[in-house]
């Protein structure tokens, strides 16, 4: 099996429980690594922007979903403010 490089964002790296969600389909894994790095940076930040361990959670399963569904950004989220 051939391990495909995770791109990161502009600003944030992958963290880990994001990254799994990530590498676990290569279908997931191949339309993250298709998103601008400002893009990629979005999601990152939009998942780790929570304070509740349940809302990570759920912000990491939401981003697996909709880049399966073909989402580009998280919908209805001011943006990273780090840019």
């Amino acid at each position: 099996m051939t391990t495909k490089k995770l791109a990161d964002g502009t600003v944030h790296k992958v963290p880990a429980d994001l990254r799994k969600a990530l590498i676990s389909s290569s279908a997931v894994q191949d339309t993250w690594n298709d998103l601008t790095p400002p893009a990629r940076n979005e999601w990152i930040c939009w998942t780790t922007s929570v304070k509740k361990p349940e809302t990570r959670k759920y912000h990491v399963d939401r981003t697996r979903v909709e880049l399966l569904e073909g989402k580009r950004r998280p919908c209805c989220w001011p943006g990273c403010p780090h840019r």
